[in-house]
């Protein structure tokens, strides 16, 4: 990984050239399964330790600029959730965080440094976070996106999830107006997807 980024902090890797790009400079290409090789990623899935709370803090600030998300019409603090982390060595490569609430474990956040995209690590996180809901007798999984961010609800309905509410204008709502987001989309709408804990 890169610290010698300036902000915006780069969200998301070109597959066509390598080079790291903030959100508002990402466009989406569409190409074959076969022509988007994945390339191999040493990396270890587990929950996450105090020790890893900083390197959390720095993934969280670099993402959001604050370990605060505001989804599903609540603030949730990442460091008070349960955290599953992929790591490379010392290295954090991801974070997928979970709060439990009413039944459901409700990810608060994933977030995958570009070093690591499209190399299977969301999906192990993914793989995890359903793991530990089935053992605490969870029935479903949800996660909220907002409507700019056309990767992650690619991703997540590729996971076996389904759009079952849309918060339409909540998040321009929260923020007082629609910010710029992936591509320059304006960033209005929550969009909750959610799936049944697999056994």
């Amino acid at each position: 990984m890169n610290d010698e980024f300036e902000l915006p902090f780069p969200q998301y890797r070109s597959a066509v050239d390598g080079t790291d790009l903030p959100l508002g400079e990402a466009r989406v290409a569409v190409v074959g399964a076969s022509t988007a090789p994945r390339e191999a990623a040493a990396y270890v899935v587990r929950k996450a330790v105090e020790a890893d709370e900083d390197a959390i803090e720095l993934l969280c600030e670099r993402a959001l600029g604050e370990t605060d998300v505001d989804v599903f019409g609540k603030t949730f603090d990442v460091l008070a959730g349960v955290n599953l982390i992929a790591v490379d060595g010392d290295d954090l490569a991801a974070l997928l965080s979970i709060a439990i609430e009413n039944g459901e474990a409700t990810i608060v956040l994933l977030s995958v440094y570009p070093d690591y995209q499209n190399k299977g690590v969301a999906g192990a996180l993914l793989k995890a976070a359903n793991e530990l809901a089935a053992k605490r007798g969870l029935n479903f999984l949800r996660a909220a996106v907002t409507n700019d961010d056309i990767p992650q609800i690619y991703f997540y309905q590729r996971q076996g999830f389904a759009i079952y509410e849309v918060g339409v204008g909540e998040v321009a709502d929260r923020f007082g107006s629609a910010s710029p987001g992936f591509s320059g989309i304006p960033v209005r709408d929550e969009i909750r997807l959610r799936r049944a804990v697999c056994v």
